[in-house]
């Protein structure tokens, strides 16, 4: 059985292959072995649990993103990006996003419009 760094590495190489190189460069120097920590934890332990499909598990975290406002627009913009590659179409990822003009405020759904904007006229 691989461990959670494992099943972190190969979600990572899967969805966004440079993740952990990114983040260690950028955040290693503060932080030792931040980018290491992150890939275990938040992906190898979280993001391969079984019981919720990867499409939907990513479309969960847009919302939370979402509803938490502007300051997670660079956490939120990755994670559009994921989602698409999970297998979300822009239209799903637009309706969650105004979905939580409900529980975050309408700047929060404007924020992650914009956002997802960004992203799908990148790709």
């Amino acid at each position: 059985m691989s461990t959670a760094l494992e099943k972190g590495r190969a979600w990572v190489a899967e969805m966004n292959p440079t993740l952990e190189q990114v983040l260690s460069e950028r955040y290693d120097d503060l932080v030792p072995e931040m980018a290491e920590t992150l890939i275990e934890w938040a992906y190898g332990r979280h993001y391969t649990r079984g019981g919720v499909d990867m499409k939907t598990r990513q479309l969960c975290t847009i919302a939370a993103l979402t509803a938490l406002g502007g300051q997670t627009t660079p956490q939120l913009k990755i994670n559009i990006e994921h989602t698409l590659a999970a297998g979300a179409s822009e239209r799903e990822i637009v309706e969650i996003i105004w979905q939580m003009a409900v529980y975050g405020g309408m700047p929060a759904a404007i924020n992650g419009l914009n956002a997802a904007k960004e992203v799908f006229q990148a790709a």
